[in-house]
């Protein structure tokens, strides 16, 4: 693994950097928090994103896409998390665009992936059905019907669910309700689409999600993403790679937190010192350093796996969630406690990387869930 960025990877990054920065600072989220705004990102940036390559990133030249490879998106998505920039990034291109990549036809890949490139398209992925994240804990049913299927049952937490064109949704047409095998998916239209209801919900860190109900649902056979009883196969890499650009996402969230608590410690001053000088606040510092510095390693090591497509990724993926979920909960906790009483209040940004950093810490999977399934990897 190569802890050094060649020369593209770093003017990505620092174009990246300069544009989250100027187009999409926190300001940017506050005012879509307060306005309530009906998508819940900003459209116009979305457009200037995909303008940048950005959202064709890992989609092959053939399609419309840079192919510049996940290194590169999460070089993309750590300096989205440093501005808390609200993008379709994660529910579209890295879980989405994955899978159909994984598992697409000739035909998906041809419609889907120039549209996901362009950033004209916004899609999501229906997976989730309970309190936690269990991806094998799939009651939703398909069953055939002529040359259809019908989708039956209830998703949750579904990230971006209400502003979705298209759906992938993974339901369960054999096996058992915790079944790997028996799990099919389906891309499904969200417009003008009969027996589905979505409901647009707010998180705790005030980003996108949805409840979406199936009744009776049909979707043609076509429709299909890999094969019938086979969806795991492209589920769980797609899932693997959407929770490694989480924790890209996670770095670049603790990054910015480690580096406003430090100039607050150089600014606000007790007893007539700045605090920084307190020996005490100085070791807190010194060990909020050190954590970040290691959690950008594993980060790298588990993009590169990827795009190396090495066999270990599932045990990296598991690595970086449980690491960047942890590091992200010491951070954001040290931080606020750094500023002091004012670190509650609205008018300072730390509580809100706070709250990203639950929401992103249970997303996918939280440490624990991680830890056990790196524990079972690490058995075969």
């Amino acid at each position: 693994m190569a802890l050094v960025l060649n020369e593209e990877q770093a003017l990505l990054k620092e174009t990246a950097e300069q544009f989250f920065q100027e187009k999409v600072p926190v300001a940017n989220f506050r005012k879509l928090r307060d306005s309530k705004d009906e998508n819940g990102y900003d459209t116009a940036v979305w457009r200037e994103i995909a303008n940048l390559g950005f959202a064709g990133i890992m989609v092959p030249e053939q399609y419309g896409g840079t192919d510049f490879g996940p290194v590169g998106l999460g070089l993309v998505l750590e300096q989205a998390g440093r501005t808390l920039a609200a993008t379709p990034l994660i529910s579209t291109v890295l879980l989405a665009g994955s899978a159909i990549q994984h598992g697409g036809t000739s035909a998906q890949r041809q419609k889907y992936l120039p549209l996901i490139a362009s950033g004209e398209i916004v899609m999501a992925l229906a997976l989730e059905e309970g309190a936690h994240h269990n991806p094998c804990a799939i009651a939703t049913k398909a069953e055939a019907a002529g040359d259809n299927f019908k989708i039956t049952g209830k998703k949750v937490f579904v990230l971006d669910g209400h502003v979705a064109d298209v759906m992938i949704v993974a339901a369960r047409t054999s096996g058992g309700p915790k079944d790997t095998s028996g799990i099919t998916l389906f891309l499904v239209d969200t417009k003008n689409t009969d027996g589905l209801k979505i409901t647009r919900t707010h998180m705790a860190d005030h980003r996108n999600a949805a409840i979406v109900e199936f009744d009776g649902v049909s979707v043609p056979a076509a429709n299909v993403l890999g094969s019938v009883d086979g969806g795991w196969d492209v589920l769980e890499p797609a899932l693997d790679i959407g929770r490694i650009g989480i924790a890209a996402e996670t770095l670049g969230l603790i990054q910015q937190v480690f580096d406003t608590t430090v100039e607050y410690l150089k600014e606000r001053k007790q007893f007539g010192k700045v605090i920084g000088s307190f020996q005490a606040l100085q070791h807190r510092a010194a060990e909020l350093f050190c954590e970040v510095e290691l959690c950008r390693s594993v980060v790298l090591e588990a993009l590169s796996a990827v795009e190396e497509r090495r066999n270990d990724v599932p045990k990296l993926a598991s690595l970086a969630k449980a690491r960047l979920a942890e590091a992200s909960r010491l951070i954001t906790n040290e931080g606020l406690q750094m500023h002091g009483g004012i670190g509650m209040t609205d008018e300072y940004d730390v509580g809100l990387f706070m709250k990203r950093a639950r929401v992103a810490a249970a997303t996918l999977g939280d440490a624990n869930f991680h830890r056990n399934r790196y524990a079972e990897l690490d058995d075969y």
